[in-house]
């Protein structure tokens, strides 16, 4: 069986490597051991910080939306809970960018989160009252 050389591979396969490590600091570079290194350990950070830019945009946005809600007069619980309850079914990135671009729209998806939880405010006392006060279903006796 005829030997197998290797060199041109090689070559290939650090030059490939040393691409991937232009600008790195010191040995890391220059140096193909050190430059295999530091890429293994760079790749490892590319993927962790992929999905950790995800997880700093929604902080962001959140950040945002409590900053415009406040200025509503409403907590980002409350402005959320009071869109979730008129119906509005707007992510917080759309929120974000319309609290930051467009104000006066902001306000107004505010004032309709406002009103609906004025609404359900004022239905829930309605609804506590409307049950029987001996905690019994109605038809329904305790043997």
């Amino acid at each position: 069986m005829p030997r197998i050389k290797r060199s041109v591979h090689a070559q290939k396969k650090r030059r490939k490597v040393l691409g991937h490590a232009k600008g790195y600091w010191g040995r890391k570079h220059s140096h193909y051991r050190y430059a295999k290194e530091q890429i293994e350990h760079s790749l490892v950070y590319a993927y962790r910080d992929r999905k950790n830019r995800k997880r700093q945009f929604r902080r962001l946005w959140i950040t945002r939306i409590n900053a415009a809600a406040r200025a509503h007069g409403l907590s980002y619980n409350q402005f959320v809970n009071g869109c979730s309850k008129a119906g509005i079914e707007l992510d917080r990135k759309v929120l974000a960018d319309l609290a930051v671009s467009d104000p006066e729209a902001f306000g107004a998806v505010a004032e309709r989160a406002k009103a609906a939880l004025a609404e359900a405010g004022s239905d829930g006392g309605k609804a506590a009252a409307a049950r029987p006060e001996d905690g019994v279903a109605s038809g329904a006796r305790r043997g």
